[in-house]
Protein backbone atom coordinates (compact mmCIF):
# COMPACT_ATOMS: atom_id res chain seq x y z
CA UNK A 1 0.00 0.00 0.00
CA UNK A 2 1.54 3.49 -0.82
CA UNK A 3 1.63 6.49 1.47
CA UNK A 4 -0.67 8.67 -0.56
CA UNK A 5 -3.59 5.36 0.05
CA UNK A 6 -2.89 5.00 4.14
CA UNK A 7 -3.34 8.94 4.46
CA UNK A 8 -6.72 8.14 3.14
CA UNK A 9 -7.68 5.65 5.86
CA UNK A 10 -8.28 6.36 10.01
CA UNK A 11 -5.72 3.36 10.12
CA UNK A 12 -2.21 5.10 11.01
CA UNK A 13 -0.35 1.80 11.70
CA UNK A 14 -1.27 -2.39 11.63
CA UNK A 15 -0.15 -4.27 15.20
CA UNK A 16 2.09 -6.99 14.83
CA UNK A 17 -0.97 -9.16 14.81
CA UNK A 18 0.78 -12.53 16.14
CA UNK A 19 2.50 -11.09 19.06
CA UNK A 20 -1.05 -9.26 19.60
CA UNK A 21 -2.98 -13.03 19.24
CA UNK A 22 -0.42 -14.53 21.60
CA UNK A 23 -0.98 -12.02 24.37
CA UNK A 24 -4.99 -11.66 23.67
CA UNK A 25 -4.31 -16.18 23.90
CA UNK A 26 -2.54 -16.10 27.26
CA UNK A 27 -5.02 -13.31 28.92
CA UNK A 28 -7.84 -15.54 27.97
CA UNK A 29 -6.74 -19.09 28.69
CA UNK A 30 -4.18 -18.60 31.56
CA UNK A 31 -5.23 -17.82 35.27
CA UNK A 32 -5.17 -15.79 37.02
CA UNK A 33 -8.59 -13.71 36.22
CA UNK A 34 -8.03 -10.13 37.45
CA UNK A 35 -11.49 -8.30 38.67
CA UNK A 36 -11.81 -4.59 40.26
CA UNK A 37 -11.13 -4.53 44.59
CA UNK A 38 -13.76 -5.78 46.31
CA UNK A 39 -14.25 -2.30 48.16
CA UNK A 40 -13.84 -0.26 45.30
CA UNK A 41 -16.28 -2.36 43.50
CA UNK A 42 -18.95 -1.46 46.15
CA UNK A 43 -18.20 1.99 46.08
CA UNK A 44 -18.52 1.75 42.05
CA UNK A 45 -21.81 -0.05 42.80
CA UNK A 46 -23.28 2.44 45.34
CA UNK A 47 -22.99 5.13 42.51
CA UNK A 48 -26.14 3.14 40.89
CA UNK A 49 -28.15 3.32 43.75
CA UNK A 50 -27.16 7.29 44.67
CA UNK A 51 -26.81 8.65 41.25
CA UNK A 52 -29.20 6.25 38.81
CA UNK A 53 -32.20 6.17 41.07
CA UNK A 54 -34.70 7.55 38.22
CA UNK A 55 -32.71 4.96 35.71
CA UNK A 56 -33.70 2.17 37.89
CA UNK A 57 -37.00 2.87 38.16
CA UNK A 58 -38.09 3.34 34.70
CA UNK A 59 -36.23 -0.07 33.66
CA UNK A 60 -37.69 -1.82 36.73
CA UNK A 61 -41.14 -0.85 35.24
CA UNK A 62 -39.91 -1.32 31.85
CA UNK A 63 -39.37 -5.49 32.76
CA UNK A 64 -42.94 -5.97 33.29
CA UNK A 65 -43.39 -5.04 29.53
CA UNK A 66 -40.19 -5.68 27.61
CA UNK A 67 -38.21 -8.73 27.84
CA UNK A 68 -35.49 -7.77 29.97
CA UNK A 69 -36.28 -4.27 30.58
CA UNK A 70 -34.57 -2.64 27.32
CA UNK A 71 -34.97 -3.61 23.55
CA UNK A 72 -31.36 -3.96 22.12
CA UNK A 73 -28.69 -6.11 23.41
CA UNK A 74 -26.05 -3.17 23.86
CA UNK A 75 -28.40 -1.59 26.44
CA UNK A 76 -28.10 -4.85 28.92
CA UNK A 77 -25.91 -3.04 31.39
CA UNK A 78 -24.77 -4.54 34.64
CA UNK A 79 -26.12 -3.64 37.78
CA UNK A 80 -28.98 -2.11 35.23
CA UNK A 81 -29.66 -0.40 32.31
CA UNK A 82 -29.00 3.44 32.11
CA UNK A 83 -31.64 5.57 30.16
CA UNK A 84 -30.55 8.07 28.29
CA UNK A 85 -32.56 11.47 27.56
CA UNK A 86 -29.81 13.48 25.19
CA UNK A 87 -26.51 12.69 23.29
CA UNK A 88 -24.64 15.59 21.37
CA UNK A 89 -21.18 15.23 20.18
CA UNK A 90 -18.89 13.14 22.60
CA UNK A 91 -21.44 12.93 25.48
CA UNK A 92 -24.28 11.11 26.80
CA UNK A 93 -26.70 12.30 29.48
CA UNK A 94 -29.09 10.41 31.56
CA UNK A 95 -32.34 10.86 32.92
CA UNK A 96 -30.83 11.36 36.14
CA UNK A 97 -28.65 14.13 34.65
CA UNK A 98 -25.33 12.25 34.35
CA UNK A 99 -22.74 13.13 32.08
CA UNK A 100 -20.45 10.12 30.47
CA UNK A 101 -17.62 10.07 27.98
CA UNK A 102 -19.43 8.49 24.92
CA UNK A 103 -17.19 5.72 23.61
CA UNK A 104 -20.45 3.41 22.26
CA UNK A 105 -21.53 5.94 20.05
CA UNK A 106 -24.65 3.87 19.43
CA UNK A 107 -22.70 0.90 18.50
CA UNK A 108 -19.99 2.22 16.02
CA UNK A 109 -22.39 4.88 13.68
CA UNK A 110 -21.84 8.18 15.13
CA UNK A 111 -18.40 8.45 13.40
CA UNK A 112 -19.30 12.41 13.79
CA UNK A 113 -20.58 12.25 16.97
CA UNK A 114 -23.29 11.83 18.32
CA UNK A 115 -26.66 14.37 16.81
CA UNK A 116 -24.50 15.95 14.54
CA UNK A 117 -26.26 19.39 14.07
CA UNK A 118 -25.23 19.89 10.24
CA UNK A 119 -26.78 16.28 9.45
CA UNK A 120 -29.52 16.78 11.63
CA UNK A 121 -30.47 19.99 10.09
CA UNK A 122 -30.81 18.32 6.61
CA UNK A 123 -32.35 15.75 7.50
CA UNK A 124 -34.77 17.39 9.36
CA UNK A 125 -35.56 19.60 5.64
CA UNK A 126 -36.08 16.16 4.21
CA UNK A 127 -38.83 15.20 6.52
CA UNK A 128 -40.79 18.47 6.33
CA UNK A 129 -40.32 18.02 2.65
CA UNK A 130 -41.85 14.12 2.10
CA UNK A 131 -41.68 12.68 5.08
CA UNK A 132 -39.93 9.76 6.73
CA UNK A 133 -41.36 7.29 3.99
CA UNK A 134 -43.00 7.53 0.97
CA UNK A 135 -43.25 4.02 -0.11
CA UNK A 136 -41.86 5.14 -3.25
CA UNK A 137 -38.76 6.00 -5.06
CA UNK A 138 -36.68 9.07 -4.10
CA UNK A 139 -33.84 11.30 -5.32
CA UNK A 140 -32.05 10.37 -1.99
CA UNK A 141 -31.68 6.51 -2.99
CA UNK A 142 -30.01 7.47 -5.70
CA UNK A 143 -27.53 10.18 -4.37
CA UNK A 144 -26.56 7.68 -1.74
CA UNK A 145 -26.06 4.71 -4.32
CA UNK A 146 -24.00 7.14 -6.18
CA UNK A 147 -21.71 8.51 -3.19
CA UNK A 148 -21.24 5.11 -1.79
CA UNK A 149 -20.21 4.24 -5.47
CA UNK A 150 -17.70 6.77 -6.00
CA UNK A 151 -15.87 5.77 -2.78
CA UNK A 152 -16.13 2.20 -3.23
CA UNK A 153 -16.11 1.51 -6.95
CA UNK A 154 -16.44 -2.52 -5.94
CA UNK A 155 -20.28 -1.72 -5.31
CA UNK A 156 -21.49 -1.33 -8.86
CA UNK A 157 -24.78 -1.78 -7.67
CA UNK A 158 -26.71 -0.91 -4.03
CA UNK A 159 -29.47 -2.16 -2.39
CA UNK A 160 -30.75 -0.43 0.66
CA UNK A 161 -32.04 -2.36 3.63
CA UNK A 162 -33.52 -1.87 6.93
CA UNK A 163 -30.14 -3.49 8.91
CA UNK A 164 -26.99 -5.26 8.85
CA UNK A 165 -28.98 -8.51 9.84
CA UNK A 166 -31.34 -8.31 6.42
CA UNK A 167 -28.16 -7.54 4.31
CA UNK A 168 -26.23 -10.33 5.50
CA UNK A 169 -29.54 -12.37 4.72
CA UNK A 170 -29.71 -11.15 1.44
CA UNK A 171 -26.42 -11.36 0.44
CA UNK A 172 -26.23 -14.91 1.37
CA UNK A 173 -29.58 -15.23 -0.85
CA UNK A 174 -27.86 -13.80 -3.95
CA UNK A 175 -24.69 -15.84 -3.76
CA UNK A 176 -26.71 -19.03 -3.77
CA UNK A 177 -28.80 -17.96 -6.11
CA UNK A 178 -25.68 -16.58 -8.77
CA UNK A 179 -23.43 -19.19 -7.92
CA UNK A 180 -25.96 -22.27 -7.54
CA UNK A 181 -23.72 -23.55 -5.20
CA UNK A 182 -24.95 -24.22 -1.40
CA UNK A 183 -22.43 -23.67 1.48
CA UNK A 184 -21.36 -20.51 2.92
CA UNK A 185 -18.12 -20.08 5.45
CA UNK A 186 -17.80 -17.77 7.89
CA UNK A 187 -14.77 -17.21 10.54
CA UNK A 188 -16.04 -18.25 13.93
CA UNK A 189 -16.91 -15.88 16.54
CA UNK A 190 -17.87 -13.49 14.13
CA UNK A 191 -21.60 -11.96 14.14
CA UNK A 192 -23.26 -11.11 10.85
CA UNK A 193 -26.52 -10.85 12.57
CA UNK A 194 -29.54 -12.72 14.03
CA UNK A 195 -30.71 -14.31 10.51
CA UNK A 196 -31.27 -18.54 11.84
CA UNK A 197 -28.25 -19.29 9.16
CA UNK A 198 -25.73 -17.05 10.91
CA UNK A 199 -26.61 -17.99 14.73
CA UNK A 200 -23.69 -20.47 14.06
CA UNK A 201 -20.01 -19.97 15.16
CA UNK A 202 -21.05 -16.73 17.49
CA UNK A 203 -18.44 -14.88 19.92
CA UNK A 204 -16.12 -18.16 20.39
CA UNK A 205 -14.48 -20.10 17.15
CA UNK A 206 -15.82 -23.86 16.98
CA UNK A 207 -18.73 -23.81 18.60
CA UNK A 208 -21.05 -24.43 16.04
CA UNK A 209 -24.31 -24.09 16.83
CA UNK A 210 -24.33 -23.69 20.86
CA UNK A 211 -26.73 -20.81 21.17
CA UNK A 212 -28.80 -21.53 18.17
CA UNK A 213 -31.76 -22.35 20.21
CA UNK A 214 -35.10 -22.27 18.87
CA UNK A 215 -33.41 -22.57 15.45
CA UNK A 216 -34.12 -25.42 13.53
CA UNK A 217 -30.83 -27.55 12.44
CA UNK A 218 -31.94 -27.79 8.78
CA UNK A 219 -31.51 -23.51 9.08
CA UNK A 220 -27.55 -23.45 9.71
CA UNK A 221 -27.21 -27.27 7.68
CA UNK A 222 -25.03 -25.27 5.37
CA UNK A 223 -23.42 -22.76 7.34
CA UNK A 224 -19.65 -23.78 8.16
CA UNK A 225 -16.97 -21.62 10.15
CA UNK A 226 -13.21 -21.90 10.26
CA UNK A 227 -10.76 -20.23 12.54
CA UNK A 228 -9.70 -17.04 11.85
CA UNK A 229 -6.28 -16.64 10.25
CA UNK A 230 -6.09 -20.30 9.45
CA UNK A 231 -6.07 -20.42 5.64
CA UNK A 232 -5.07 -24.35 5.22
CA UNK A 233 -8.31 -24.96 7.27
CA UNK A 234 -10.51 -22.81 4.54
CA UNK A 235 -9.05 -24.42 1.90
CA UNK A 236 -9.40 -27.99 3.15
CA UNK A 237 -13.14 -27.04 3.86
CA UNK A 238 -13.34 -25.66 0.63
CA UNK A 239 -12.05 -28.54 -1.42
CA UNK A 240 -14.35 -30.44 0.59
CA UNK A 241 -18.02 -28.46 -0.59
CA UNK A 242 -16.37 -29.03 -4.02
CA UNK A 243 -17.87 -32.67 -3.51
CA UNK A 244 -21.13 -31.71 -2.31
CA UNK A 245 -22.46 -28.63 -3.77
CA UNK A 246 -19.80 -26.21 -3.44
CA UNK A 247 -18.89 -23.10 -1.72
CA UNK A 248 -21.77 -20.15 -2.51
CA UNK A 249 -19.62 -17.50 -0.55
CA UNK A 250 -16.96 -16.48 2.14
CA UNK A 251 -18.25 -14.15 4.68
CA UNK A 252 -15.35 -11.46 6.59
CA UNK A 253 -15.33 -9.46 8.72
CA UNK A 254 -12.28 -7.54 7.38
CA UNK A 255 -10.44 -6.98 10.52
CA UNK A 256 -11.44 -9.99 12.21
CA UNK A 257 -14.39 -11.64 14.03
CA UNK A 258 -16.48 -9.22 16.04
CA UNK A 259 -14.84 -5.81 14.69
CA UNK A 260 -11.58 -7.19 15.61
CA UNK A 261 -11.55 -8.96 19.08
CA UNK A 262 -9.78 -11.53 17.22
CA UNK A 263 -7.69 -9.29 15.05
CA UNK A 264 -6.71 -11.11 11.45
CA UNK A 265 -3.40 -11.41 10.01
CA UNK A 266 -2.25 -8.16 7.35
CA UNK A 267 -2.27 -10.64 4.55
CA UNK A 268 -5.20 -12.65 5.62
CA UNK A 269 -7.85 -11.35 3.56
CA UNK A 270 -5.90 -11.23 0.34
CA UNK A 271 -5.44 -15.10 0.53
CA UNK A 272 -9.23 -15.35 1.08
CA UNK A 273 -9.54 -13.32 -2.20
CA UNK A 274 -7.55 -15.80 -3.65
CA UNK A 275 -9.12 -18.87 -2.46
CA UNK A 276 -12.75 -17.73 -3.38
CA UNK A 277 -11.33 -16.71 -6.90
CA UNK A 278 -9.89 -20.46 -7.26
CA UNK A 279 -13.01 -22.15 -6.22
CA UNK A 280 -15.74 -19.96 -7.76
CA UNK A 281 -17.11 -18.90 -4.24
CA UNK A 282 -17.80 -15.01 -4.04
CA UNK A 283 -16.20 -12.78 -1.07
CA UNK A 284 -18.46 -10.76 1.11
CA UNK A 285 -16.95 -8.16 3.25
CA UNK A 286 -19.17 -7.56 6.27
CA UNK A 287 -18.58 -3.90 6.98
CA UNK A 288 -21.21 -3.26 8.89
CA UNK A 289 -19.24 -1.64 11.75
CA UNK A 290 -15.64 -0.79 9.16
CA UNK A 291 -17.36 0.56 6.10
CA UNK A 292 -16.54 4.63 6.58
CA UNK A 293 -15.98 4.61 9.89
CA UNK A 294 -11.93 2.97 8.72
CA UNK A 295 -12.07 4.86 6.24
CA UNK A 296 -14.00 6.55 3.11
CA UNK A 297 -12.92 3.71 1.21
CA UNK A 298 -14.65 0.68 3.98
CA UNK A 299 -11.83 -1.75 5.19
CA UNK A 300 -11.58 -3.13 1.48
CA UNK A 301 -10.05 0.22 0.20
CA UNK A 302 -7.56 -0.30 3.10
CA UNK A 303 -6.25 -3.55 2.24
CA UNK A 304 -7.09 -2.76 -1.49
CA UNK A 305 -9.09 -6.11 -2.27
CA UNK A 306 -12.12 -5.94 -4.19
CA UNK A 307 -14.95 -8.10 -2.64
CA UNK A 308 -17.67 -9.69 -4.44
CA UNK A 309 -20.71 -8.14 -2.04
CA UNK A 310 -19.81 -6.03 0.67
CA UNK A 311 -22.26 -5.67 3.64
CA UNK A 312 -23.48 -2.71 5.02
CA UNK A 313 -25.35 -0.92 8.58
CA UNK A 314 -24.64 1.25 10.96
CA UNK A 315 -22.71 4.57 8.90
CA UNK A 316 -24.62 3.79 6.18
CA UNK A 317 -27.38 5.74 7.52
CA UNK A 318 -25.27 8.13 9.83
CA UNK A 319 -26.75 6.95 13.03
CA UNK A 320 -30.15 7.11 11.66
CA UNK A 321 -32.59 4.41 11.94
CA UNK A 322 -32.59 2.20 8.40
CA UNK A 323 -29.36 1.36 8.32
CA UNK A 324 -28.35 -1.59 6.44
CA UNK A 325 -28.08 -2.56 2.64
CA UNK A 326 -25.52 -4.58 0.34
CA UNK A 327 -23.46 -3.60 -2.70
CA UNK A 328 -20.98 -4.99 -5.21
CA UNK A 329 -20.60 -6.71 -8.50
CA UNK A 330 -23.50 -5.60 -11.18
CA UNK A 331 -23.80 -9.49 -12.22
CA UNK A 332 -24.52 -10.55 -8.84
CA UNK A 333 -26.79 -7.44 -7.92
CA UNK A 334 -29.18 -7.93 -10.67
CA UNK A 335 -30.40 -11.15 -8.62
CA UNK A 336 -32.12 -8.60 -6.59
CA UNK A 337 -33.62 -6.47 -9.31
CA UNK A 338 -37.54 -5.50 -8.90
CA UNK A 339 -40.17 -6.96 -10.61
CA UNK A 340 -37.46 -8.75 -12.94
CA UNK A 341 -35.65 -12.11 -13.27
CA UNK A 342 -31.95 -12.02 -12.80
CA UNK A 343 -29.44 -14.16 -14.25
CA UNK A 344 -31.32 -16.85 -16.49
CA UNK A 345 -34.52 -15.25 -14.64
CA UNK A 346 -33.06 -16.46 -11.16
CA UNK A 347 -34.84 -13.85 -8.45
CA UNK A 348 -33.04 -13.64 -4.89
CA UNK A 349 -36.27 -12.53 -3.00
CA UNK A 350 -35.47 -9.06 -0.95
CA UNK A 351 -38.43 -6.95 0.51
CA UNK A 352 -38.88 -4.36 3.07
CA UNK A 353 -41.17 -1.61 2.97
CA UNK A 354 -39.30 0.83 4.79
CA UNK A 355 -36.07 0.18 3.29
CA UNK A 356 -34.47 3.19 1.20
CA UNK A 357 -37.29 5.87 2.78
CA UNK A 358 -35.86 9.23 2.27
CA UNK A 359 -35.19 9.59 5.67
CA UNK A 360 -32.25 7.34 6.12
CA UNK A 361 -30.60 7.85 2.12
CA UNK A 362 -30.40 11.65 3.16
CA UNK A 363 -28.91 10.63 6.70
CA UNK A 364 -26.26 8.69 5.28
CA UNK A 365 -25.77 10.88 1.94
CA UNK A 366 -25.11 13.68 4.46
CA UNK A 367 -23.29 11.74 7.13
CA UNK A 368 -20.92 10.85 4.04
CA UNK A 369 -20.64 13.84 2.64
CA UNK A 370 -19.66 15.38 6.11
CA UNK A 371 -16.85 12.76 6.79
CA UNK A 372 -15.37 13.74 3.20
CA UNK A 373 -15.64 17.46 4.37
CA UNK A 374 -14.37 17.22 7.62
CA UNK A 375 -11.88 14.43 7.70
CA UNK A 376 -13.74 12.66 10.46
CA UNK A 377 -12.66 9.25 10.11
CA UNK A 378 -8.75 10.35 10.46
CA UNK A 379 -9.77 12.09 12.96
CA UNK A 380 -11.76 9.57 14.97
CA UNK A 381 -8.68 7.22 14.27
CA UNK A 382 -5.93 9.83 15.92
CA UNK A 383 -8.25 9.86 18.78
CA UNK A 384 -8.63 5.72 18.56
CA UNK A 385 -4.35 5.87 18.58
CA UNK A 386 -4.21 8.01 21.35
CA UNK A 387 -7.01 6.58 23.37
CA UNK A 388 -5.20 2.79 23.14
CA UNK A 389 -1.93 3.88 23.71
CA UNK A 390 -2.63 5.76 26.82
CA UNK A 391 -4.72 2.63 27.75
CA UNK A 392 -1.52 0.09 27.37
CA UNK A 393 0.44 2.70 29.19
CA UNK A 394 -1.92 2.61 32.31
CA UNK A 395 -1.53 -1.30 31.96
CA UNK A 396 2.42 -0.99 31.88
CA UNK A 397 1.86 1.10 34.82
CA UNK A 398 -0.01 -0.95 36.61
CA UNK A 399 1.68 -4.03 36.27
CA UNK A 400 -1.61 -5.95 34.34
CA UNK A 401 -1.62 -8.38 31.93
CA UNK A 402 -5.02 -6.55 29.73
CA UNK A 403 -4.46 -6.08 26.55
CA UNK A 404 -5.34 -2.84 24.50
CA UNK A 405 -5.16 -2.28 21.02
CA UNK A 406 -6.92 -0.90 18.06
CA UNK A 407 -7.82 -0.31 14.38
CA UNK A 408 -8.36 3.10 13.87
CA UNK A 409 -11.37 4.47 15.49
CA UNK A 410 -12.36 0.86 16.93
CA UNK A 411 -10.30 0.09 20.01
CA UNK A 412 -10.21 -2.90 22.40
CA UNK A 413 -9.52 -3.28 25.70
CA UNK A 414 -9.47 -6.69 26.71
CA UNK A 415 -9.68 -7.28 30.76
CA UNK A 416 -11.79 -10.60 31.43
CA UNK A 417 -11.73 -11.58 27.76
CA UNK A 418 -14.60 -13.76 28.10
CA UNK A 419 -15.19 -13.48 24.51
CA UNK A 420 -11.27 -14.77 23.33
CA UNK A 421 -11.25 -18.29 25.21
CA UNK A 422 -10.70 -20.96 23.00
CA UNK A 423 -12.78 -24.01 22.57
CA UNK A 424 -10.07 -26.74 23.22
CA UNK A 425 -9.43 -25.15 27.29
CA UNK A 426 -11.16 -27.86 29.14
CA UNK A 427 -11.90 -25.24 31.75
CA UNK A 428 -14.18 -23.30 29.16
CA UNK A 429 -17.39 -23.22 30.36
CA UNK A 430 -16.27 -23.47 34.11
CA UNK A 431 -13.89 -20.18 33.42
CA UNK A 432 -16.53 -18.15 31.22
CA UNK A 433 -19.06 -17.09 33.69
CA UNK A 434 -16.61 -15.35 35.88
CA UNK A 435 -15.05 -13.92 33.14
CA UNK A 436 -17.89 -12.97 31.67
CA UNK A 437 -18.65 -11.41 35.53
CA UNK A 438 -15.32 -9.51 35.49
CA UNK A 439 -16.53 -8.00 32.28
CA UNK A 440 -19.50 -6.85 33.74
CA UNK A 441 -18.06 -5.67 36.98
CA UNK A 442 -15.29 -3.68 34.81
CA UNK A 443 -18.30 -2.21 32.75
CA UNK A 444 -19.66 -1.23 35.76
CA UNK A 445 -16.82 0.79 37.02
CA UNK A 446 -15.98 2.72 33.89
CA UNK A 447 -19.69 4.33 33.98
CA UNK A 448 -19.50 5.20 37.22
CA UNK A 449 -16.25 6.90 36.34
CA UNK A 450 -18.51 8.60 33.97
CA UNK A 451 -17.76 6.50 30.48
CA UNK A 452 -19.94 4.23 28.61
CA UNK A 453 -18.37 1.68 26.73
CA UNK A 454 -19.61 -1.41 24.76
CA UNK A 455 -19.50 -3.98 27.29
CA UNK A 456 -16.75 -2.84 29.10
CA UNK A 457 -14.29 -3.89 26.24
CA UNK A 458 -14.75 -2.12 23.03
CA UNK A 459 -14.79 1.35 22.48
CA UNK A 460 -15.65 3.84 19.60
CA UNK A 461 -14.00 7.13 19.11
CA UNK A 462 -15.73 9.48 17.02
CA UNK A 463 -14.60 13.51 15.41
CA UNK A 464 -15.95 14.83 18.71
CA UNK A 465 -13.15 13.45 21.22
CA UNK A 466 -10.71 15.50 21.00
CA UNK A 467 -6.73 15.28 22.82
CA UNK A 468 -8.98 17.06 25.96
CA UNK A 469 -11.80 14.42 26.11
CA UNK A 470 -9.52 11.26 25.61
CA UNK A 471 -7.12 12.78 28.32
CA UNK A 472 -10.32 12.97 30.37
CA UNK A 473 -11.18 9.79 29.93
CA UNK A 474 -8.11 8.15 30.37
CA UNK A 475 -7.45 9.92 34.09
CA UNK A 476 -10.63 8.09 34.56
CA UNK A 477 -9.42 4.96 33.25
CA UNK A 478 -6.28 5.24 35.84
CA UNK A 479 -8.29 5.69 38.91
CA UNK A 480 -10.13 2.29 38.11
CA UNK A 481 -6.69 0.15 36.78
CA UNK A 482 -5.25 1.36 40.39
CA UNK A 483 -7.78 -0.57 41.97
CA UNK A 484 -6.96 -4.01 40.60
CA UNK A 485 -6.35 -7.36 42.27
CA UNK A 486 -6.28 -10.51 41.34
CA UNK A 487 -9.84 -12.81 41.77
CA UNK A 488 -10.06 -15.47 44.41
CA UNK A 489 -12.15 -18.42 43.78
Amino acid sequence: MNKANTQQYGISHWPDTEELNKRLYHLANELPIHQVKRDKMQEYLAYFDKKCAKSKSMTDRAKELIPGGVQHNLAFNYPFPLAITRADGAYLWDVDGNRYIDFLQAGGPTLLGSNYKPVQEKVIEVIRESGPVTGLFHEFELKLAELIHTHMPSIEMFRMLMSGTEACMAAVRAARTFTGKKYVIKNGGAYHGWSDQFVFGMRVPGVGPLDAHGIPAGAYQYTQEVFPNDIDALQKRMEENEKDGGTAAVYLEPLGPESGTRPVLRDYNQKVRELCDRFGALLIFDEVVTGFRVGLGGAQGYFNIKPDLTVFGKCVAGGYPGAGGVGGRKDVMLCYAAGIGGPGGKRAMVGGTLSANPMSCAAGYYAIKAIEETGAHVKAGAAGDRLARGLSDIFERNKLPFVAFNHASICHMETGAAMLMDIKNPNIFKEVGARKKVMEEMGAAMTAEGIITLAGSRLYTSMADTDDVVDDALERFDRIFKNIEIKKD
